[in-house]
């Protein structure tokens, strides 16, 4: 069965909320730099699971956001994830410690030397280059990424080159 989330990327002075996930036993994302949400709850509108998810791992209330894209995570084989992809630009709040790993304020352009996800330097580009929004689709082999799709169209292929050396369609 199809898990939904949320997934978030705070902005404030030039630089993201990045929560390093070294806390929790069995996680999928332990040693990986990410942004922060999780799963629905309930009868939640993915609005409602982002406001709480964020209140919850980042003692933030956030007010003025924008929802990016849809990321279809296919980790393996017959599972699948769908994540809603946003960033915020409005928040009250003081930031509180996370059960989940430690949270740091990271400038947007250091990002790129963060353990990440090979999928999220993909989107972690569509959302620099301001892309309205999007749907894109990682398929991975445990850590790697295997393919690749950006609203229907192929990216990657198993034998490409690592994804810190592609560049999408519209980059210069």
């Amino acid at each position: 069965m199809a898990k939904m989330t949320t997934l978030c990327y705070i902005e404030h002075d030039g630089k993201y909320l990045m929560l390093y996930r070294n806390k929790k036993e069995n996680d999928i994302n332990h040693g990986k730099w990410i942004g922060v949400g999780g799963h629905f709850e309930g009868t939640e509108s993915p609005e409602e699971c982002l406001v709480r998810e964020v209140k919850e791992e980042t003692g933030l209330t956030i007010f003025s956001y924008q929802f990016r894209g849809i990321i279809t995570f296919v980790p393996k084989p017959g599972v699948v994830e769908y994540m809603c992809l946003y960033t915020a630009d409005g928040y009250r709040g003081e930031l509180i410690e996370c059960d989940e790993g430690e949270l740091k304020w990271v400038k947007k352009s250091a990002i790129e030397d963060l353990n990440l996800w090979e999928g999220d330097r993909l989107f972690m580009e569509l959302l620099r280059d301001e892309v309205p929004f999007f749907s894109l689709k990682l398929e991975y082999d445990g850590d790697r990424l295997k393919g690749a799709a950006l609203n229907g169209m192929k990216l990657a292929e198993e034998k490409k080159e690592k994804i810190k050396n592609w560049r999408l369609p519209w980059a210069k």
